[in-house]
């Protein structure tokens, strides 16, 4: 049989009568449709939702922002205290109301004079107890990444050089307690210092909000109960344990820098940015002003403070604004004021075996040396002999003398540079220096951008080191402290576990080999 077209399938009953009904409804709604369109009551067809409507449904609604509130005088009303509305009564009140805040505010900033007893300025949360005052017998970059480790000092080829990294890279962080638990001041650190006495470790830090803060590193954990096996009570007694801190509130504003007297270490001077030194003894428990502007509203921030060892009775003293100040504290109105500098000088330093030489560094970025046994001009003109200076690449932010003659200098350049005076022993009155005898003799490279949150860094020698070599120690950006001789050989990178935060301002003692450094958080770390 050939093949031919499919025949056709036959429908059942259900599905013809389906296609009818279909066939009838359609009929139906084009008939419905003419007579909709002749009566012209056709509904018009829906604009298309835009897509921004959608977007709409999806967006979160947003977040009202939060207004802060200024601090104002608190609002009374003026019918309950009976004043008429818009008088001259309730004028006059409102303005005295606006005057007392502003007032107390800037009372708030304003020096304190007269002596302050350690009793009564002591910091909330800190312990003292003038009864049993410990300091009465004192006169008996990147975070961890090293640039100087055990490989440098293996490879060391000098014996001597050798000798001192290996005993210098030797010394270990305090045990006693973890650093990011001792807390030495409130605020970020600005000064910090050893007590001279070899006996103990005696750390004082001064911080941004005028505390200054002591540490006994002699203390231990020891005094926790003793950890037998399976005991949990001595686990969670010895999580207890916290370092004891004394700090005292000293200045209203930062503590830019302290020193201990070198005829009388009971005495420690400190200056600050609220414009006057005082003198803490140490044994009485007091704190006396011995400098200060003639007048309360005088605001001189002072940035470094000094005293020579061949004179107890003079201070050497650096503004924020430029200035250098001399003054006698035998007398209240011996002092002599000089404009060394149009801008900030960050710190100063006196040669310590001829304190007639000066060493400032300033916002200028120059390095300049004076000499105090000639002073020429007249008023504001007024001025020691400039022996010579240096200007580097960007502003110096400290210079400091060592008992050689060598200046060390950190610049925002991240530099540090030694400058070699031994020979200032035999300059004489009047004495200048060129340009290449001002030069640097050692330049270290060295990261100096600290940024807004952490302490400048300072290169700080060793006074009096027990070996006579020549060192200093400074903060690393890596939460370090790098340690170096004059020549800018490394001797050491400090660091140890628990160290959160760089230890920006750096300090050895002045004959041991300890070394403490303190962070923008007021925690002490300490290497002994």
């Amino acid at each position: 049989m050939a093949r031919g077209a499919p025949a056709a399938l036959e429908l059942s009953e259900y599905e013809k009568e389906r296609a009818a009904n279909i066939a009838k409804n359609q009929a139906l709604l084009r008939e419905l449709q003419l007579s909709a369109a002749s009566a012209g009551i056709v509904p018009k067809k829906p604009a298309p939702k835009s897509s921004s409507t959608n977007r709409s449904h999806k967006r979160k609604a947003p977040v009202p922002k939060v207004q802060k509130e200024e601090f104002v005088p608190r609002r009374t009303s003026s019918r309950i205290a009976g004043l008429t509305a818009d008088s001259e009564v309730a004028k006059r009140k409102a303005e005295e109301e606006y005057v007392a805040v502003q007032e107390a505010a800037k009372a708030k900033r304003q020096r304190v004079s007269g002596d302050l007893d350690l009793s009564d300025i002591v910091v909330a949360g800190k312990q003292w107890d003038k009864s049993q005052n410990f300091l009465v017998d004192l006169v008996k970059g990147k975070p961890y990444e090293r640039t100087f480790g055990d490989r440098e000092v293996k490879e060391t080829g000098d014996k001597e050089l050798r000798e001192l990294r290996e005993r210098m890279s030797g010394l270990e962080l305090y045990d006693g307690f973890e650093p990011n638990r001792i807390k030495i001041t409130p605020e970020r650190i600005y000064s910090l210092g050893f007590h001279p006495i070899p006996d103990k470790p005696l750390i004082f830090a001064g911080d941004k909000l005028g505390n200054l803060g002591l540490f006994d590193a002699s203390q231990r954990t020891s005094s926790a109960p003793i950890k037998t096996e399976g005991d949990e009570d001595a686990d969670s007694d010895e999580a207890e344990a916290s370092p004891t801190i004394t700090a005292f509130k000293l200045h209203s504003r930062t503590i830019s820098a302290f020193q201990f007297a070198p005829h009388d270490h009971n005495a420690l001077y400190s200056a600050s940015y609220d414009s006057s030194i005082r003198k803490l003894d140490l044994a009485k428990g007091v704190a006396t002003e011995v400098y200060a502007p003639a007048s309360k509203d005088d605001d001189e921030p002072l940035s470094g403070v000094e005293i020579a060892e061949t004179d107890a009775y003079t201070l050497y003293f650096s503004t924020l604004e430029g200035k250098f100040g001399r003054h006698d504290m035998r007398g209240p109105k011996s002092t002599d004021i000089f404009q060394l500098s149009e801008k900030k000088i960050g710190g100063f330093s006196l040669h310590p075996l001829q304190p007639h030489l000066v060493a400032t560094a300033s916002l200028d970025r120059m390095l300049k040396i004076w000499d105090l046994r000639k002073i020429n001009g007249k008023n504001e003109w007024r001025l020691p002999a400039l022996v010579g200076e240096h200007e580097s690449a960007l502003s110096v932010s400290h210079a400091a003398f060592n008992s050689a003659g060598q200046v060390a200098t950190a610049s925002y350049d991240n530099t540090v540079k030694i400058h070699d005076f031994s020979s200032s022993g035999d300059w004489k009155i009047g004495a200048s220096l060129t340009e290449d005898q001002m030069a640097p003799s050692t330049v270290v490279k060295h990261n100096n951008q600290t940024g807004r949150w952490v302490t400048i860094l300072r290169a700080q020698w060793q006074q009096r080191p027990q070996d006579s070599v020549q060192r200093f120690c400074i903060g690393n950006m890596n939460r370090f402290v790098d340690l170096y001789t004059a020549k800018g050989e490394q001797l050491a990178q400090l660091g140890g576990e628990g160290i959160t935060a760089v230890p920006a301002v750096a300090q050895f003692h002045p004959s041991c080999d300890w070394v403490a450094a303190g962070t923008a958080s007021g925690k002490l770390c300490l290497w002994m």
